[in-house]
């Protein structure tokens, strides 16, 4: 696949990324925008001043971010201009970064005009969320309190908010174990 076939945006992709945390997911598209809008002409103006290191830092950390998001044609962009160290022209990356600050827009925009509240992961993404935190509290990982706040809408409603307060308080203690065993517990019959 070409730079050219690729999605722009693939927001399936993005949320797989995420275990389907849509809040998330839309969290870090804001951020996306604020933080990437200009790099490209960043990474131009770095190019002009004669810091190719500099240039190609710029290009390799949008690569990324690019990928996080589950948006293949700036990746794959960014990925052919670091390749050739920042030799090849750069319009094709300023066209795909606005390409997906537009979609990422029309995105926002439509979630920040929906009147419900966020939908939480879909059905498929809920067992792998679920399962994700059960090992991290196994291993009594603190990552388990940043899944726990960040997927708060989906976790709740896997687990049912009873379970899910109980098993974040405990967590918030530091008692992974107790975390794990109501976790593994489930739903009260």
């Amino acid at each position: 696949m070409n730079s050219a076939d690729a999605e722009v945006l693939d927001q399936a992709g993005g949320l797989q990324q995420l275990m389907g945390d849509q809040v998330l997911y839309l969290q870090i598209l804001r951020r996306f925008r604020q933080r990437y809008a200009g790099a490209a002409a960043e990474a131009r103006a770095a190019l002009a001043g004669g810091d190719s290191d500099g240039a190609l830092r710029i290009v390799h950390t949008l690569k990324g971010a690019a990928g996080m998001l589950g948006a293949q044609q700036l990746q794959q962009v960014a990925a052919q201009l670091e390749a050739a160290s920042c030799a090849l022209p750069l319009a094709p990356l300023e066209q795909a970064l606005q390409r997906l600050l537009c979609a990422i827009d029309q995105l926002l925009s439509q979630a920040d005009g929906a009147a419900a509240a966020p939908a939480p992961a879909p059905a498929a993404a809920q067992p792998m969320l679920v399962q994700h935190l059960a090992r991290l509290l196994e291993d009594g990982d603190g990552a388990a309190i940043d899944v726990l706040e960040q997927s708060a809408a989906a976790l709740t409603a896997s687990l049912g908010a009873e379970v899910f307060e109980e098993v974040t308080a405990a967590a918030q203690q530091f008692d992974f174990d107790a975390a794990l065993a109501r976790l593994r517990r489930g739903p009260a019959p």
